[in-house]
């Protein structure tokens, strides 16, 4: 799916153990554990996985689904492959899935103060359409609802 040494693949089991390990490392306060994870390898759950050619996830995106509409549950990249273009192709790829399975939307919380994610947010056509006050702990912070 991209000219890079990776490939997107969408999210299986077997890929669990490393998401979980990107998990520890980018959400150490409140990481999912790989059974929680498991949720998105299930009937209205879904995610992708930007996959070395050593068969490693380096990131991914996860998102549950129904009635039509999509809630992103995370996106994260481990910190040694970040600004390499992961997170943008395994966003991609939710998105492309989404508009089939979420014709009502595709929405995802992120911290104001995360400016990276917003800039990719928002060069993927997200949309603010509102905010979570406290949402955020670890320090607390509100969140900006998007909307795709």
């Amino acid at each position: 799916m991209s000219g890079n040494a990776y490939r997107v693949e969408q999210l299986t089991m077997a890929h669990l153990g490393d998401v979980a390990e990107i998990e520890r490392c980018c959400f150490a306060d409140e990481p999912w554990s790989e059974s929680s994870l498991a949720v998105l390898c299930r009937e209205s759950g879904v995610g992708f996985a930007a996959v070395e050619p050593d068969g490693r996830v380096t990131a991914y995106v996860g998102m549950t689904y129904a009635a039509g509409e999509g809630s992103i549950t995370n996106v994260a990249t481990h910190p040694d492959f970040r600004c390499g273009g992961r997170a943008e192709a395994v966003l991609r790829a939710l998105l492309l899935f989404a508009r089939e399975h979420c014709p009502e939307g595709v929405y995802l919380e992120v911290r104001p103060s995360n400016a990276a994610a917003l800039r990719l947010y928002h060069r993927l056509n997200f949309s603010e359409v509102g905010r979570r006050k406290n949402f955020y702990r670890h320090p607390t912070e509100d969140a900006l609802i998007l909307r795709y």
